[in-house]
């Protein structure tokens, strides 16, 4: 039978030998301002209400790094001398107000016309000279959509609240390491806000957690990603 431990190198068993502690670099691009009161009828209508309300904190790189040390990627779990833990879809439905239950977060990751999406369900797509827009800009993003007009329309008003649920995906449930954009392949997910909360954002935002965690256990890695302020708390 195959060891239920992997021979693949832990930090936990290079720590005692490296010359200084490892603390792990995170970038945690919150949002910056809080949601227009008028949006908050189309983000509980997505599934996104609690979730909007969570205010980032500051991390504790150092305990983070600790955490990372004592987590098996065999089981997906925390191995301390008092026993095992982790990070359950409870603490996520609880903490995040995310559902999870329901379809699972999936789609094209290569859209074919990238700008005209944006124009669709954003009314506005970023002036970026690239060719293949895959990523949208947290400042583009608190740029275009943090102040809304007096007179703004129900469908000006849909398109704010795509944006901000972006911005909550690429910026405090989901974020990248080295990366200050959020992925566009969600916003199709986010045509029809009704169907929004049909996915399970709560399980894939937990997944991608722990794969995460299985990836920073290499000696090597240097940067941390996925939700750290669920993480920490």
């Amino acid at each position: 039978m195959a060891p239920l431990i992997s021979e693949d190198p832990h930090i936990f068993d290079t720590a005692n030998n490296m010359g200084s502690y490892r603390v792990l670099r995170a970038q945690v691009n919150g949002l910056g301002y809080f949601p227009n009161e008028r949006l908050m009828p189309y983000l509980e209508q997505a599934g996104f209400g609690s979730t909007a309300l969570i205010r980032t904190f500051d991390l504790r790189y150092d305990l983070i790094s600790a955490l990372v040390e004592r987590w098996r990627p065999e089981t997906h779990t925390f191995h301390f001398p008092c026993g095992e833990c982790t990070v359950t879809l409870e603490d996520v439905a609880l903490q995040l107000g995310l559902p999870i239950d329901g379809s699972p977060v999936t789609g094209v990751s290569a859209i074919a016309d990238p700008f005209a999406l944006c124009h669709s369900l954003l009314g506005v797509s970023p002036d970026d000279d690239e060719e293949n827009l895959s990523g949208l800009k947290f400042t583009w993003l608190k740029a275009r959509f943090e102040h809304l007009s007096a007179n703004a329309t129900e469908v000006d008003l849909m398109c704010a609240a795509r944006a901000y649920i972006m911005h909550i995906i690429g910026g405090v449930l989901m974020p990248d390491a080295k990366n200050s954009r959020v992925h566009i392949m969600y916003l199709p997910l986010l045509a029809d806000l009704s169907n929004a909360r049909s996915y399970s954002w709560g399980f894939t935002v937990l997944a991608v957690l722990y794969r995460e965690l299985c990836r920073t256990t290499k000696p090597a890695t240097v940067d941390l990603g996925e939700c750290l302020i669920l993480l920490q708390s």
